[in-house]
């Protein structure tokens, strides 16, 4: 039986892994990435790292075991000025919607105007950072929903929450779920039923349900799902319903939900680090191969400098024990 902290450290570690496969394929069309690469099984860097989503990610983790299920608008408030607003130097990879509620948040406004004032506010940067959130609610679902509306608003609204609702929800199950479709289940009942999100998270887990090949899951879920009139990769409704695609093409299997998200292209290092987190706390660190942790486990700060040199193991501890006396508290 997996353990607790192996969930843990499998949400955690399996985000960031996600994250660093999907890197290179980021903004590349699906047949970009076949035709270069044909089918990637492995980080194509020598030297791979997270990007900008582990790193938001990590100070959600921070976030998290200050404050728990206290958590406030304020609060995140003050943890992202320090972190944030107040870093010297440039924020490399940074996404557009973290930048603009930086801004707002630098011009002296505060959430939830941080999030609405915000051309970016559906985008997928708060689903790409909220698995802690879902980790410290393992098996509560709703509660995870309920603390990454609050995490999420600091940068964005309507849509952008909603996705960070539901892979909240999703890792919550995942941590103490058996079953894969537990962990849809879950992530779909977090958003609004009539919301675009749900309306394109349902497509997309169809689509991946019906094939049992994932190249060709792939195939059907960029065509379907992918939204090509805009400009960027990174509209939240589009990259969650991708991560979840993949997901239940994989069968919650964490290797191929990982290599779904990051051979399935357009924003690449986010669908599979979303996938990643799910999977990762499903099947446990133990199914991440240990030569992808070993490499990954260490942030390096690229985009938040605050939160280079971060073991996420030890992170996970942290989480994990968090966990526990949250647990024995109830």
């Amino acid at each position: 039986m997996t353990s607790s902290f192996e969930r843990v450290y499998g949400a955690l570690i399996g985000q960031a892994v996600g994250d660093a496969l999907g890197a290179p394929t980021e903004g590349l069309t699906r047949a970009q990435i076949v035709e270069r690469y044909g089918w990637v099984s492995d980080f194509v860097d020598e030297n791979p790292a997270g990007t900008d989503d582990t790193e938001y990610a990590v100070l959600t983790a921070r976030l998290m075991l200050a404050h728990g299920t206290h958590l406030t608008p304020g609060q995140v408030a003050a943890a992202w000025t320090e972190n944030l607003v107040n870093q010297v130097g440039g924020f490399y990879g940074g996404g557009f919607s973290e930048m603009t509620a930086i801004n707002n948040l630098r011009a002296g406004l505060a959430p939830p105007v941080t999030g609405s004032d915000n051309h970016e506010m559906w985008s997928d940067g708060a689903a790409m950072r909220i698995a802690p959130v879902g980790i410290l609610c393992a098996g509560d679902p709703r509660e995870a929903a309920r603390l990454a509306a609050i995490e999420a608003q600091v940068s964005h609204a309507r849509d952008g929450i909603y996705c960070a609702q539901v892979i909240a929800a999703a890792v919550a199950a995942a941590m103490t779920a058996d079953s894969w479709e537990d962990v849809l289940e879950a992530g779909l009942a977090a958003a609004p039923a009539d919301s675009w999100s749900t309306r394109s998270i349902r497509r997309a887990v169809e689509i991946g349900t019906a094939h049992t090949d994932l190249p060709a899951a792939l195939d059907e879920l960029y065509a379907r799902i992918s939204i090509f009139h805009y400009p960027f990769a990174d509209v939240g409704p589009e990259a969650t319903a991708l991560a979840m695609g993949v997901f239940a093409a994989a069968r919650g299997d964490y290797v191929q939900a990982v290599l779904g998200g990051t051979n399935v292209g357009r924003d690449a290092d986010t669908i599979a680090a979303m996938a990643g987190a799910m999977a990762g706390a499903l099947r446990g660190a133990e199914a991440i191969p240990e030569q992808w942790r070993r490499r990954i486990n260490v942030v390096r700060g690229h985009c938040i400098r605050s939160t280079a040199g971060t073991d996420l193991a030890q992170l996970a501890r942290d989480l994990h024990t968090a966990l526990l006396r949250k647990d024995t508290a109830a």
